[in-house]
């Protein structure tokens, strides 16, 4: 019963998002305020009809019903209670009601939290939104639904990939949707504005907290994802080039760019045009994304390759969205003002120069995963674009950016002095300059141009530190003086500093592991031992540990420094899932400060040797602590009053006017 009502719910949501998608339309077009104030309520039932569809799946995932097929092959009793519920979203069916709630939560927030929204825009954008729904509602119900009945229920169920079944799971997902799904908000808005043929400063104003709050979850997500696979997976990386990690940070990429560009657009009024171009772009790379996942084109540890029938009804929702909204902006874009100009030298230029190499990356990233996809429809040939072409396309492409980036805070509006702004970043340049020199004298081994990296990443974060430094007149003005100038900036401007930082962080920490992370590789006998860097571990044997679905093959290895002081054990294990016939490699991290050791154990040997896999990942933690920071930067630039009102209504703008005269 709990299946068939979240089944009927999916149903109903469909109906009220095709309402949605039309009658708001209508309603602008005929000045109806009746129609137009239609969006609200079926934006908010809609949201209400899906939600408790997902609440009905996830109760059969929980309850272990498994007379649906989708719990069945996904799910298992025995399984901790923590899996059973992220089992929702641990496969295609699942996954995709999860993106229509999040879609559907989105137009939710937008129908309750828009007040200070224009009624046409408001009404245009929620059935934009309804129309991204409504063919998703579709896909699922036609090809992908999950609450199909067995005919005879079985006992148990096939068990969640084994992969899977770990907390990450719980977080990354959810988080890389919110990401994912949040740009379709912005995308809305976008054509909206287009539909209504004005856009404006108060449309960025609008628009703004919304981009935000997509590129801070999708960073953190992808974030996630990344130590997810550095530890699950048992290869020791974080990052390898993948087809599906590309996907998701191509959209990042471009909406890392929307973000600044945005920002133009508010302040100076200009960049009309391409901002709404990159609100279209950041959107149909996600959808991009969907289509690589779940096509069945990909080979990927994170990709759900399923029939060809779902690959091609997600590549007819690409081909309308897509190509219908470049088309509306072929057409209606020539026809919009545009905005004021300025010099090239100044902090719209900076923010320019930021926007050129961020789509320029994304391009190659874009054609690094594609082109091999197209090529092997057209012809027939496979190849592999792997890190070799990304670590040379890419990396020249962002460096300019990274050493460019503490410069455009300190540029002023409209004309800005380079020279004065160099001159403010003197002592991160001596900074940079001193963390370069330590580099060369402290490295053994390791690339030449390492050092280099990691004065950029000093840079970064130094001038950062100066660009609040500027703000709050440090050291120039008395302590109480410049304790209220802190307390009175921006939370904005706290926020782009946050960010800025936690760029510096993660690249140091990119850097620092990739040229200086050592490896072993050994078959260890019982009381063997092998050192790295300057730890020594010493294999004590194995043993057996049972699990709640599977059953753990464990080692354990005593850690000491190589001068003798003991530092704790390690236990990393194989562990097998006799549901799914599967095993996989767990393991086993000791941090110290931000750097790890990483610890893999393999198979067995017939001489009772077992293998293992040893890093020293030094400043490791530094990658994803710079992504937490780049999310705080986030929150507090959200928290900003100036992004959570808005734009003044036109009534109260016309009365404060009236008040003034």
């Amino acid at each position: 019963m709990i299946a068939e009502l979240g089944h009927y719910a999916l149903m109903l949501a469909l109906g009220l998002s095709l309402i949605q998608s039309v009658m708001p339309i209508i309603g602008t077009r005929n000045n109806d305020v009746v129609l137009m104030s239609m969006a609200v309520p079926t934006a908010l039932a809609q949201f209400a009809f899906v939600a408790m569809a997902f609440l009905a799946l996830a109760t059969c995932y929980v309850t272990s019903d498994f007379s649906v097929l989708n719990v069945y092959e996904n799910s298992n009793s025995t399984m901790p209670l923590l899996y059973r519920f992220t089992s929702v979203w641990g496969n295609h069916e699942g996954s995709m009601m999860l993106w229509v709630s999040i879609l559907t939560l989105f137009g939710a927030l937008v129908a309750a939290l828009g007040t200070n929204l224009p009624a046409k825009l408001k009404a245009n954008a929620l059935a934009v939104q309804a129309w991204i729904a409504a063919a998703f509602e579709l896909f699922i119900l036609i090809t992908s639904n999950p609450f199909v009945r067995i005919a005879n229920a079985p006992f148990q169920g096939r068990d969640l990939n084994p992969v899977l079944q770990d907390p990450g799971l719980a977080f990354h997902p959810p988080m890389l949707y919110l990401g994912y799904v949040g740009f379709s908000i912005v995308f809305s808005f976008a054509i909206a504005a287009l539909l209504e043929g004005r856009i404006d400063a108060a449309w960025a104003r609008f628009t703004r907290p919304w981009v935000l709050g997509a590129w801070m979850c999708l960073t953190l997500g992808i974030a996630g994802g990344s130590y997810w696979a550095y530890y699950e997976l048992g290869w020791g990386g974080f990052w390898f080039w993948d087809p599906v990690e590309n996907a998701s940070l191509m959209p990042w990429l471009a909406g890392t760019a929307l973000l600044h560009s945005a920002v133009v657009m508010e302040k100076r009024g200009a960049l009309k045009v391409w901002t709404i171009l990159l609100a279209i772009i950041a959107f149909s790379l996600s959808l991009i994304g969907t289509f690589l996942v779940r096509s069945g084109v990909l080979t990927s540890v994170h990709a759900f390759a399923n029939d060809p029938r779902r690959g091609i009804f997600i590549l007819a929702i690409l081909i309308c969205f897509i190509g219908g909204a470049l088309a509306l902006y072929a057409w209606r874009a020539p026809l919009l003002k545009q905005g004021g100009l300025f010099a090239p030298i100044s902090r719209e230029g900076a923010l320019v120069f930021n926007n050129l190499f961020l789509t320029s990356a994304c391009a190659t990233v874009f054609v690094g995963t594609l082109y091999p996809l197209a090529l092997e429809a057209l012809t027939g040939d496979k190849i592999s674009v792997g890190p070799p072409f990304f670590n040379l396309t890419f990396g020249p492409l962002f460096l300019p950016l990274l050493i460019a980036m503490p410069f455009g805070p300190l540029l002023g509006w409209k004309r800005g002095d380079l020279l004065a702004a160099a001159q403010r970043l003197l002592a991160a340049t001596i900074l940079a300059a001193l963390a370069i020199a330590a580099s060369f004298a402290l490295q053994r081994n390791g690339p030449v141009l390492a050092p280099f990296g990691v004065g950029v990443a000093v840079f970064i974060m130094a001038g950062a530190l100066v660009d609040l430094a500027e703000r709050t007149m440090f050291l120039r003005i008395p302590p109480a003086a410049m304790l209220r100038r802190a307390i009175g900036l921006p939370r904005s401007a706290w926020g782009g500093a946050f960010a800025h930082f936690g760029i510096g962080v993660t690249l140091m920490g990119i850097v620092a592991v990739t040229a200086w992370g050592s490896e072993r590789i050994a078959a260890l006998k019982p009381g063997d031992n092998i050192d790295i860097a300057h730890f020594r571990l010493t294999f004590d044997g194995t043993f057996a540990r049972p699990g709640p679905n599977y059953s753990d093959l464990v080692g354990h290895f005593t850690v000491r420094r190589t001068g003798g002081e003991l530092l704790g054990a390690m236990e990393p294990s194989r562990r097998t899932f006799p549901a799914r016939n599967m095993a996989t490699t767990e393991a086993a991290l000791m941090s110290r400060r931000l750097n790890q050791i990483y610890l893999s154990l393999g198979d067995p040997n017939p001489d009772g040797s077992v293998p293992v896999r040893l890093y020293f990942k030094p400043q490791v933690l530094m990658i994803w602590l710079g992504a937490v920071i780049m999310f705080i930067g986030g929150a507090l630039s959200l928290s900003d009053r100036r992004l959570r009102v808005g734009a003044p209504r036109p009534a109260k703008v016309a009365a404060l006017r009236v008040a003034a005269e």
